[in-house]
């Protein structure tokens, strides 16, 4: 245990605790990618530590600057990490602290499930933040509050665990920072407090000892490492890889925020045309993968997304998969299609390109196999069955690491020219791609689908109506979490709040489908795998993707996609509404719909779009900003009135008792040095007045004078500190000016007292 810092040195202390935590965070750039995440700690971490200064600033509380720092970082998280999407928040409320929880989840997950290095997205600022912020105030709390400044770096140590856990190296800068500002903070708490006449000096010996020791230990340190026996040590490698497969959720909440997927690999495949098939060109294709002699004929884009599985139910909220299966056996050779027409023939080149798909699965347990969403034959060992009416192959255990399978998808060359014309047909489903659910909504719903429709005379052209409607960046903005749901009817909630994800932008327009009686459902899966250098593709979690599905006579079930081009790009060729047209960017206003009445707009104040994630970064801080400076400012003004309360009642340390005693005797001509103890100082006074005055201290003013001494004497070197009440502190230092201003009184009798040296005044 050390003394504990006063005054401005418990001020420099927690600055250096400060300090030293965001130089801790340095540790983590190797497991997380540099963003705004470290930024914002950062900005927190200082927020915190000048509330802290400022509460240690009045109080001699070991607990209650803690106390305060806890509460003032609490505030903070809650308002940014717990207020609902699309709104500006001050102050938390009463759900402030579910939407922070159910952020913390999502931070964790993301973690669980990702590579390093790791995406540096909301939910995992949010633990990281949260964790830096009780780093320093652990290390505040022991350094300062408790004097025990070398079990500190107990808590500065907590940011490097991950990264050594894991086996990832972090900077040398971040390591070099962290121990001199910790080295500089044990220097700070064994300097005297009293060392005024040679601070300078002591100082630059301490910033000097503190730098040639890390110097030497960042040189010295690979040398020794490379000793016989410090060389064949190997740090644990646990969590080197991905943690913990991904599956896919079956039940779909409309109410729910997505947060942030996985970015771990579920599955790579390759796709190379069939010979024999016919060639299209695709050389303008970038997504397509390269080939030692020519572009391929098909590429992943053309292939389309895998779909795992299909939602039919639909309650107003939740899509629900309860009812049974009808499971049967198929023929590796034949294909599997929504179609009944076709399932069951050969692949046939004459109804459009054939493509061999080779998938090996990653880090996916899923019990239904990813698939096209086109006619395919699938060749996959293990137990696995048919579903015909929702067109998906179900297992017994489920995919698993390492496991590969073969598809031949063909491809069908759809058009736009080919639905333009197309009737409605009839899935055989009993109905249940047309059922919509009755809430107090659902004629809102289906008038404002027709009102998006009211210029469309067959159904793909009204479907390409809500389509264009949902995919306008002027209506809908889209964005993982979703606000607080205001009524029974989730689709007319994400109406109203005009932002959400590929979930509420797929069941939309689906319901909004069925309204029109046109048979829908939701398809779920991933989006086509990114190219790699091996030409093949590769699916991150962070592709995975919801889809609606609408029904046509004689093409089946047809893929639409109503999600913005932010998250999903093009949409499909027969649903793109610019195939074929050579300027794109010149797209007329008229194709836009405009939001219906009771739809608000996704514009923010003064007319700015909120489309972008940066625009989106920057609302999301200006409530914190707010808080922040509301904090500050109540925070200010109440240690401002507690600190002249302090000052008027006399509030003093012994260390400042001692202090002020030393200045007004100096004021007198009575002075001594720094090397003077507390002792030493009470017979040098009283010599000091005896050749000035001819007599030293003598009755209560001599009293006084031995107390303060010995309670300085006390606090410098006991391992209890004294417990004095300030007044008497104050009491004791008027009663040794008292006495010595009698002593002095008669100038005239005994002449001035003679000047001495002021050291260290």
């Amino acid at each position: 245990m050390q003394r504990i810092p006063r005054g401005p040195r418990s001020a420099l202390g927690s600055a250096l605790c400060a300090a030293a935590t965001c130089a801790s965070l340095f540790a983590l750039t190797g497991l997380i990618v540099r963003g705004s995440w470290l930024v914002a700690t950062w900005l927190l971490v200082l927020v915190v530590a000048a509330v802290v200064i400022g509460v240690r600033a009045v109080t001699r509380s070991w607990w209650a600057p803690t106390l305060a720092g806890t509460l003032v970082a609490a505030g903070i998280v809650l308002v940014r990490y717990g207020a609902p999407p699309g709104r500006l928040q001050v102050l938390p409320d009463a759900d402030s602290f579910d939407r922070t929880l159910a952020t913390a989840r999502e931070g964790v997950a993301v973690i669980n499930a990702s590579l390093v290095p790791m995406l540096g997205v909301r939910p995992t600022e949010l633990l990281v933040a949260v964790g830096a912020v009780a780093v320093f105030l652990v290390a505040d709390l022991l350094a300062i509050g408790l004097g025990a400044p070398a079990l500190s770096g107990l808590a500065f140590a907590a940011l490097w665990t991950p990264a050594i856990i894991l086996g990832f190296p972090a900077s040398g800068w971040s390591i070099a920072w962290t121990s001199l500002f910790y080295l500089l903070l044990l220097a700070l708490s064994a300097a005297p407090p009293t060392a005024h006449s040679d601070r300078g000096r002591r100082t630059g010996v301490a910033v000097l000892c503190s730098v040639s020791l890390i110097v030497a230990t960042l040189v010295a340190g690979p040398a020794v490492a490379a000793f016989p026996g410090w060389a064949t040590m190997r740090m644990p490698t646990f969590g080197t890889g991905p943690v913990g497969p991904m599956s896919l959720s079956d039940d779909l909440d409309l109410r729910e925020s997505l947060g942030t997927r996985s970015g771990q690999i579920v599955l790579r495949y390759s796709v190379t045309p069939v010979e024999g098939a016919p060639q299209e060109d695709t050389a303008t294709d970038p997504s397509a993968s390269p080939s030692a002699s020519s572009a391929p004929a098909v590429s992943a884009n053309d292939v389309g997304p895998l779909r795992a599985f299909t939602l039919t139910t639909f309650d107003g909220a939740t899509w629900d998969r309860s009812d049974s299966l009808d499971l049967t056996t198929w023929d590796p050779a034949t294909l599997l299609s929504s179609d009944p027409e076709i399932r069951g023939t050969s692949p046939d080149a004459d109804r459009g390109s054939l493509a061999d798909v080779q998938v090996e699965v990653a880090n996916l347990r899923e019990r239904r196999l990813p698939v096209s969403t086109f006619p395919r034959t699938v060749a996959v060992t293990g137990g696995w069955e048919y579903d015909p009416a929702r067109d998906e192959v179900v297992g017994r255990r489920g995919t698993f690491d390492g496991m590969t399978y073969a598809m031949q998808v063909e491809v069908p060359s759809l058009t736009k020219d080919d639905l333009a014309d197309a009737e409605v047909g009839d899935p055989d489903d009993g109905g249940a791609s047309l059922e919509v659910p009755q809430t107090s909504r659902t004629d809102d719903v289906a008038a404002l689908a027709r009102e998006i429709t009211a210029d469309a005379t067959t159904p793909y052209e009204q479907a390409m109506a809500l389509q264009t409607f949902f995919r306008a960046t002027t209506n809908f903005t889209y964005d993982t979490r979703v606000a607080p749901s205001r009524s029974d009817d989730a689709v007319w909630d994400f109406m109203q709040s005009t932002r959400g994800y590929c979930v509420q932008f797929a069941t939309s327009m689906a319901i909004m489908a069925r309204t029109l009686d046109i048979p829908a459902r939701v398809g779920v899966g991933f989006l086509p795998g990114e190219s790699d250098r091996n030409g093949s593709y590769v699916v991150s979690g962070q592709r995975s993707h919801a889809w609606p599905e609408l029904f046509f006579e004689d093409y089946g079930w047809v893929r639409f996609e109503p999600t913005p081009a932010v998250q999903t790009s093009a949409p499909p060729t027969w649903a793109d509404p610019f195939t074929g047209v050579s300027a794109p960017d010149s797209r007329p206003d008229e194709m836009i719909p405009a939001p219906a009445p009771g739809v608000t707009s996704s514009a923010a104040p003064g007319g700015q779009s909120t489309s972008t994630g940066t625009q989106d970064e920057e609302q999301a801080w200006l409530p914190v900003a707010i808080t922040v400076a509301i904090v500050l400012a109540v925070a200010s003004l109440g240690l401002a009135l507690v600190r002249r309360r302090s000052l008027l009642r006399g509030d003093l340390t012994p260390e400042r008792a001692w202090l002020r005693a030393r200045r007004r005797l100096g004021a007198r001509g009575v002075t001594w040095t720094d090397a003077d103890s507390p002792r030493t100082v009470v017979a040098s006074v009283h010599e000091q007045l005896r050749q000035a005055a001819g007599a030293p201290l003598t009755g209560a003013s001599a009293e006084a004078l031995e107390s303060l001494a010995r309670t300085v004497e006390r606090e410098r070197y006991a391992r209890v500190q004294p417990e004095v009440d300030p007044a008497v502190l104050a009491g004791w230092v008027d009663e040794v000016m008292s006495g010595v201003e009698t002593l002095l009184s008669d100038r005239s009798r005994r002449g001035a007292v003679p000047s001495a040296p002021r050291d260290g005044t």
